[in-house]
């Protein structure tokens, strides 16, 4: 098996559809980070008693973020997915955030996916669709959860789709471009 890193993402932009690999399931505190050298899920750290991711998270396949890292999602699903599990997701948007650590501040955007299988989360389209109070839900768990790891995360806004999809062609390209060097 190849990296996973490299799989085709097979985004469609006018559906906003692509593919999300999870590493870290829903209800979960183990932090798993997906290692290509290994080709393994590894445990990355672990979240206090009581918190824990409030959904799927992963990345976008074939990638590229300011981090260095493929770019993350966050997957609104009905049940936990496993680590490693590939999944259709529409992008419905993005929540845009400055991570800083050790005196040195990066963008580190978080897109918002709903899994195209979903039936309590099928008729979100946008940002717009989810509940104010569990959107504020969702940044409040970036916040806290990198404060845990000693870095401040910033929310800094929110779009939807459009946006969204735009930030994940340039992610697209970054991918290329990294490729090719």
């Amino acid at each position: 098996m190849g990296d996973l890193t490299t799989l085709p993402h097979q985004l469609d932009a006018k559906k906003c559809v692509c593919r999300a690999i999870i590493e870290t399931p829903k209800g979960c505190r183990n932090k798993f980070d997906y290692d290509p050298a290994s080709n393994l899920f590894k445990l990355g750290g672990l979240l206090p008693e009581g918190m824990m991711f409030p959904f799927d998270f992963g990345f976008i396949p074939s990638t590229l973020g300011d981090d260095g890292d493929p770019l993350d999602i966050m997957v609104l699903m009905d049940a936990p997915a496993h680590v490693g599990c590939l999944i259709d997701v529409r992008i419905i948007g993005i929540i845009e955030a400055k991570q800083t650590q050790d005196g040195k501040t990066e963008h580190n955007d978080r897109l918002l996916g709903v899994a195209v299988h979903s039936y309590d989360h099928e008729g979100l389209e946008t940002i717009d669709d989810v509940s104010k109070t569990l959107l504020a839900q969702v940044e409040e768990f970036f916040v806290s959860y990198n404060k845990q790891r000693g870095k401040r995360f910033r929310i800094t806004g929110t779009d939807g789709p459009k946006k969204a999809i735009k930030f994940l062609k340039a992610g697209l390209e970054a991918h290329k471009r990294a490729a090719k060097e």
